[in-house]
């Protein structure tokens, strides 16, 4: 029960890592908000985990939508001492065939919509005496270019430059760190693959698979603890050595 009484709220939660991480949270004795785009998988994850303190349908690329979110998420949970930002999209796609639309979707969802919710968090934050921590889904994009994602590998190079700044503004009241994760087999990623891609990208990871949704909440729930009160501005990559394997970057 590391994280007994933290009040978290997690966007990009009702599927995927985010959703492994609210599962987590919970074992773990924390009191956690949910968001979600969708309102079917927001649904859903409501009845799979009525124990949930609030759950939200938003997209965190509407400022204004956000703004009330985190209004309702507040006043559900009591306080903010957690937020998880990892609300996040990508688009597959060569450089010069990248519509200016989906370029500007994935910088809104990826970049825009967490500066919009972890500002809000950080004024809440700040003025309280326990502080806080926000975690930001990041990316091993954001450190290697890989081919046909020049959009969602900006967008999460911006991110990490984006943590870097707030770990130096916001200390010592708040610690703001960003994970890293490597291939995970979520819906999102899964709905890209055809089995031969699948077989490829397996292929080049020193690990020969995928990581586990429920892997990622474990690195999740030691950085939001008490455990990790000297941890900020960094990333944490967990990836199973692919990012630094010979030719990861040109599947």
């Amino acid at each position: 029960m590391r994280l007994q009484g933290k009040r978290v709220i997690i966007t990009g939660s009702s599927t995927g890592i985010g959703a492994a991480v609210a599962k987590r949270f919970l074992e773990e004795g924390a009191k956690v908000a949910v968001w979600g785009r969708n309102p079917d998988n927001a649904y859903t994850i409501a009845r799979e985990l009525p124990e949930l303190a609030n759950v939200v349908a938003v997209d965190v690329a509407d400022a204004p939508a956000v703004d009330r979110a985190f209004a309702e998420s507040l006043a559900a949970l009591g306080g903010l001492d957690v937020l998880i930002c990892n609300a996040g999209i990508s688009i597959r796609r060569n450089f010069v065939d990248i519509d200016r639309e989906e370029f500007d979707r994935v910088m809104k969802v990826n970049v825009h919509g967490v500066f919009y919710v972890s500002q809000l968090a950080a004024r809440h934050m700040l003025q309280q005496d326990t502080g806080g921590a926000i975690l930001m889904t990041a990316s091993t994009s954001g450190v290697t270019a890989y081919r046909y994602y020049a959009d969602y590998n900006a967008s999460k190079g911006a991110l990490i430059a984006m943590m870097r700044t707030m770990a130096i503004e916001l200390a010592p009241k708040i610690r703001v760190n960003a994970v890293n994760p490597g291939y995970t087999m979520t819906p999102m990623q899964e709905g890209e693959y055809s089995p031969e891609m699948l077989a490829r990208v397996n292929g080049i990871i020193p690990m020969k698979r995928h990581a586990r949704p429920e892997e990622m909440a474990s690195l999740y729930v030691y950085l939001a603890s008490d455990e990790a009160a000297y941890a900020s501005g960094a990333v944490f990559t967990l990836d199973g050595a692919e990012s630094i394997a010979s030719g990861a970057a040109y599947l």
